[in-house]
């Protein structure tokens, strides 16, 4: 991650913090309250009704164990209410799940539809690796948190509440001693689990964390095999990978194992068998003293097991409603990001004259990264940027296409202000080729054709000959058509040369172009050079190179350190001066000998 990504990662993380308190779960499902409040009364009349039969069960027991005759008529009614309330049961559950989850279908589409709108209109540093994996968790996992509560969850805990409290009434009408006998399991099962769920807030934050860092990991090691295997440095990205996962495994383990014994006892005081040794100790207890007739201990045996169990179906409802709250604040987080701003009445530029005027940025409004900047690039030149890691280079470059707006002076266009000319004509006039080129999953002739959809084979052709690709698309096996990571298996140098043909079709007036050969081998490099070559003709570059010679040619060469323009020249009057720049010229002759 370079400086720049690892400054806006800061930022991020900051703008997230400053979030008041509390989860977003109610305002992410307050369009489903009413669907919801239905679904709920359903479960819980359906609930109601499943424990019928199992009174049922008990009663017909009490009539054919009475004494005396037996009345089988009374025996057959209660029968026959018994399956009329499973019939009624099944209905109602039937209905609640139904609308939930037809209601859930509406709500993932809804999330992930405005999710996809509102990170089309973030400023572009916003995506570093680290909100990527971000984007990853909440666009997929947490909005499948999320569907587990709205389809499951909330109607879950109406039933495991529902459920007990039912068969409690019936209980305490049968014997009240008894019945709260049977709550003794569930009295003690409590008790362990809110032992056990101590500081669970402040765990899942670290919890998800460590996910995301896994998460962005994965994703920036799976969008990259295809270059750093064909350099031989996939046991490396693999190596890094691993060692994110490791930490999160390490993690989660030290958390686990210090729950288990809390677990493993709380399920066993709220299992049946637990509930069913208690009740037949008390109650035999009971019947020996004569304080209850032993048939009627039948209901408590039949139900009083099934007490513990309903509550510990509110125990993982519980727990998915936990899980749900920092998935919705996740999601909200990605909602909340804040648009670009775009101006109420844009305006075109006029030319290509760029501006540079008092420009400053600082990433979290204290420490600057650039400041003081000015700076101008004529229609036609180039501009090279150069100085040590984290001197500012990468900030500056990306503040022309708006990265991120400036928090001090102005970036000009034609005249016009970066920040009044609409996104559209700003990425009509710039046009961006960077050393962590992405190509996306579709072919190389719509990689190319990016920002021209329409544009014809013969266009996309030109710019992939003028960028020095054309014959090697044509080795691929659909040619243009080949899919980029499937059959489209392309080296560092190879995939930028695409984007520079990309650059070239785009033909925008101002290019930036940021450390384009910084991984590539020298042979690629020298075809990324000639490339780059054909695509600044009449265009106006703003470049950043760690390899001083391949700008040496720059009209003008600034030297940047601690965010300030320290130097400023043609190649042999910033040699000349023997200051920085000689310095780390020198510096990498050493490098290239060297190596």
């Amino acid at each position: 991650m370079s400086t720049a990504d690892a400054a806006s990662a800061r930022l991020a993380d900051s703008e997230q913090e400053a979030r008041p308190a509390g989860s977003q779960v109610g305002r992410l499902t307050a369009p489903l309250r009413s669907t919801i409040a239905v679904a709920c009364v359903l479960q819980a009349i359906s609930s109601a009704f499943g424990v019928m039969p199992f009174i049922a069960v008990a009663e017909i027991g009490r009539v054919l164990l009475a004494e005396g005759p037996t009345n089988e008529g009374k025996a057959w009614l209660i029968a026959g209410l018994g399956a009329g309330a499973m019939l009624l049961q099944f209905m109602f559950k039937m209905a609640s799940g139904a609308i939930t989850h037809l209601a859930d279908v509406d709500f993932q589409f809804y999330l992930r539809r405005n999710m996809a709108a509102q990170l089309s209109t973030v400023p572009l540093g916003w995506f570093n690796d680290r909100n990527a994996g971000a984007v990853k968790k909440a666009l997929e996992d947490d909005v499948s948190t999320l569907h587990h509560i709205v389809g499951h969850s909330y109607t879950n805990m109406v039933g495991a509440v529902v459920t007990p409290v039912t068969a409690l009434i019936y209980l305490f009408i049968i014997d009240w001693r008894m019945a709260l006998a049977a709550l003794i399991p569930i009295v003690g099962g409590v008790f362990l689990y809110a032992f056990m769920y101590r500081g669970f807030n402040e765990k899942m934050v670290a919890y998800d964390e460590a996910l995301e860092d896994v998460n962005a990991s994965s994703v920036a090691f799976v969008q990259g095999i295809a270059v750093v295997k064909t350099f031989g440095q996939a046991r490396r990205s693999y190596r890094q990978f691993v060692e994110h996962a490791n930490r999160f495994v390490d993690y989660f383990w030290e958390w686990v194992k210090g729950q288990i014994p809390w677990i493993s006892a709380g399920n066993t005081v709220m299992s049946p068998i637990f509930a069913m040794v208690v009740i037949l100790a008390i109650g035999l207890g009971m019947t020996a003293s004569g304080a209850i007739e032993a048939i009627d201990l039948l209901p408590f045996i039949i139900l009083g097991p099934s007490l513990a169990a309903a509550f510990l179906t509110l125990s993982f409802a519980q727990n998915d409603l936990m899980l749900a709250h920092r998935a919705a604040d996740r999601v909200a987080d990605v909602l909340d990001t804040p648009s670009l701003p775009e101006a109420e009445h844009p305006r075109k530029p006029v030319g290509s004259r760029v501006t540079f005027e008092n420009v400053g940025f600082s990433y979290d409004g204290e420490n600057e990264a650039v400041h003081g900047i000015d700076l101008t690039l004529e229609p036609g030149t180039v501009i090279a940027l150069v100085g040590p890691s984290g001197s500012g280079k990468s900030t500056l470059a990306r503040l022309l296409p708006r990265f991120w707006d400036t928090t001090e002076g102005r970036i000009t266009i034609g005249g016009v202000p970066v920040d009044e000319i609409s996104s559209n004509d700003l990425y009509r006039n710039v046009g961006l080729v960077f050393q962590d080129v992405q190509l996306l999953r579709m072919s190389i002739r719509d990689n190319i054709a990016l920002s021209r959809p329409d544009a014809p084979l013969d266009d996309v052709v030109a710019a992939a000959k003028t960028a020095q690709i054309h014959e090697r698309i044509l080795e691929l096996p659909r040619g243009y058509d080949s899919i980029a990571g499937e059959d489209a298996l392309l080296s560092g140098g190879e995939a930028q040369r695409v984007s520079i043909a990309r650059a070239i079709l785009a033909d925008a007036p101002i290019l930036v172009l940021d450390e384009a050969t910084a991984f590539a081998d020298p042979e690629a490099e020298a075809s990324i050079q000639d490339a780059i070559s054909e695509l600044i003709v009449g265009r106006t570059l703003l470049v950043i190179a760690h390899r001083l010679h391949t700008i040496v040619g720059a009209d003008q060469i600034c030297v940047l350190n601690r965010g300030q323009i320290i130097e400023q020249g043609t190649h042999d009057q910033l040699l000349a001066l023997e200051g920085t720049y000689r310095r780390l010229w020198e510096a990498s002759r050493v490098a290239e000998v060297v190596g």
